[in-house]
């Protein structure tokens, strides 16, 4: 093997070994041996690529002279990676090359949880509102008394998958977004009291206490008003819905002139609860979709699933940070950081 056949090796720009025709690996570059461990060069391919499927590819492709293709797991840190294989001839040797296909199998894995899930959140509701439609218009016709009671839980349902509605459309605008930071200088102090003067009604309806301390002067960040008023909705929303009977949520407002995760000054939103808390273990998910501690529960309190996911996604298009804090009976505190801008 000349030392340009080894340079060209080196310089592919994804794991790449050379087969030669004894099966013995010639050459590999350093993604391989990142991918297998060990380039495993001069030693026979089945001690570095032990996959029969991929062995046999490589086999093919040495006798016959076509490329070939095959599948490839390696383990990585305890998760399954996946790579497309494949082979081509060089110069009477097989040049093996691995695609990682790894994060295009998650994308789609994501995709299909995402539908299953919006699908299984908009059945429920419907089998409701079909099931009540099929009792008004037979056993149930003309009684006045079991028709109100009906039309009251379909109103519910149908109130239910308007908020799913709006909630995914939501987290559809705010990820089309993503890449675009708001230009726009906004005062959060006005945004946030808006917000709270907005819930009071909510919370006393819920037997809760609403407070709020905001600075008496303006805050200023660059943003999306609009955006920036869901995150202190959802978040103040949440604190009431779990925060327990009887108890409060804390609203709270301030600057810090330098935070460290943001490099700079930050505004700082903290909506606290003292509800029984979350088990440490849940924290980490609770920004997924539609992940729940108590989907009944959840579901009961009109809950979609997707609150702190749009807090979490808005959060970033303001290049800031969302922090929970909680432990199991010590209540929830969410706190939302955003690059602080001095009015000029």
């Amino acid at each position: 093997m000349t030392p340009m056949t080894r340079a060209l090796v080196d310089a592919i720009p994804m794991p790449a070994l050379l087969i030669g025709p004894d099966m013995r690996v010639l050459a590999a570059n350093a993604g391989a041996a990142q991918v297998l461990g060990d380039s495993g060069i001069g030693g026979h391919v089945a001690r570095v690529l032990r996959q029969p499927a991929v062995l046999e590819a490589i086999e093919a492709c040495r006798s016959g002279g076509a490329r070939t293709e095959a599948q490839y797991i390696a383990d990585d840190a305890g998760q399954d990676a996946h790579f497309d294989v494949t082979c081509a001839q060089v110069e009477g040797a097989v040049l093996v090359c691995l695609a990682d296909v790894s994060p295009a199998m998650q994308t789609d894995r994501m995709r299909r949880d995402f539908v299953a899930n919006v699908s299984h959140e908009l059945r429920t509701p419907l089998t409701a509102l079909s099931g009540f439609i099929e009792t008004l218009m037979g056993p149930a016709r003309g009684d006045v008394t079991a028709t109100d009671r009906f039309l009251g839980i379909m109103q519910g349902e149908a109130a239910r998958m308007e908020r799913l509605v709006h909630d995914l459309l939501s987290l559809s605008r705010v990820e089309a977004q993503q890449r675009q930071r708001p230009k726009t200088l906004v005062d959060l102090t006005r945004v946030v009291r808006g917000a709270v003067d907005g819930l009071c009604g909510v919370a006393q309806k819920a037997g809760m206490q609403l407070s709020a301390e905001l600075a008496d002067t303006p805050v200023w960040v660059q943003g999306d008003a609009d955006q920036l008023r869901q995150i202190c909705i959802n978040l103040i929303e949440n604190g009431l819905k779990y925060g327990g009977q009887g108890g409060r949520v804390d609203v709270t407002l301030g600057v810090e002139a330098h935070y460290a995760a943001l490099r700079g000054p930050a505004a700082i939103l903290s909506v606290r609860d003292d509800g029984p808390g979350i088990d440490p273990l849940h924290i980490p998910r609770l920004t997924e979709r539609f992940y729940r501690i108590d989907s009944h529960r959840s579901r009961q309190k009109g809950g979609t699933g997707l609150g702190l996911a749009i807090v979490k996604h808005v959060a970033q298009r303001h290049r800031g940070r969302l922090i929970i804090e909680s432990q199991p009976g010590k209540g929830c505190e969410f706190r939302v950081a955003l690059p602080w801008a001095e009015a000029e």
